[in-house]
C-alpha cells in the first residue's frame, strides 16, 4: 500500500461519517483520480480476506466498515440497546418521507389516515430526517437525512426499492383484506 492509500485509510478510520471523494482529495490535497486510485488499493488490500474490515461506499461516500463474517461476533458484544427499534407508525411515516419527500407533516398524516406528530418527533429527534424548508402554505417540509442512507445501507435515494414491489396482485389482495379484517376484529375484542 501506497502513502496515499494510508492516509486515505486513516481519515476513513478517523470518520464518524462517510467521507465524499471531493472530501478525501481536498484533505490529502491530492487529484480526485489519485484517490480513487488508493481506494482502490484499499479495496484489494481488503480483498485479500484476512482482514476484519472492508471499504464500502454509502450515503455519498466512503467509509470503513465491519466484515459482514463478523456480525455474528459484533451483535454479541455490543449487544446493548442504543436506541428502541422503530414503531409501525414511525415505520410508515418515514416511509412516506422517503419516497415523497420533501413533504409534510399534514401530508404524512393525511396519506396514513391519521395524526402523525409524534412519530415525525422522533425521527427528527433520532436524525433520520430533517426540515427541507417550508410548503407554500407554510407547513415544514421534511427529508430524509444522510443518517437515514446509512443505517439503511443505502448509497443514495435512487436505491431505495420500487413501490410497485410492495403491490399485492389483486388475488393477494382479497386475502390480505380479510386478514387485515380478521386482525381488526381481534384487537377490538381485546
Amino acid at each position: 500500500m501506497n502513502e496515499l492509500a494510508r492516509v486515505v485509510e486513516a481519515l476513513l478510520f478517523l470518520s464518524p461519517e462517510p467521507v465524499s471523494l471531493t472530501e478525501l482529495a481536498g484533505a490529502c490535497e491530492a487529484s480526485e483520480s489519485d484517490v480513487l486510485g488508493a481506494l482502490a488499493r484499499l479495496r484489494e488490500h481488503y480483498a485479500e480476506g484476512w482482514r476484519g474490515v472492508v471499504l464500502r461506499e454509502v450515503a455519498g461516500g466512503f467509509a470503513l466498515a465491519t466484515d459482514p463474517v463478523a456480525e455474528t461476533a459484533a451483535r454479541r458484544l455490543l449487544a446493548r440497546p442504543r436506541t428502541p427499534p422503530l414503531t409501525q407508525a414511525q415505520a410508515e411515516c418515514l416511509a412516506i418521507v422517503a419516497y415523497l419527500q420533501p413533504v409534510s407533516r399534514p401530508e404524512v398524516a393525511r396519506i396514513r389516515g391519521v395524526a402523525s406528530e409524534s412519530a415525525v418527533g422522533t425521527l427528527l429527534e433520532r436524525g433520520v430526517i430533517e426540515e427541507a424548508g417550508r410548503s407554500r402554505f407554510g407547513a415544514v417540509l421534511y427529508r430524509t437525512t444522510a443518517l437515514f442512507e446509512r443505517l439503511f445501507g443505502l448509497g443514495g435515494l435512487d436505491e431505495l426499492p420500487e413501490p410497485a414491489r410492495f403491490d399485492p396482485a389483486p388475488q393477494e389482495e382479497g386475502e390480505l383484506r380479510k386478514r387485515l379484517l380478521r386482525a381488526g376484529e381481534a384487537r377490538a375484542e381485546t
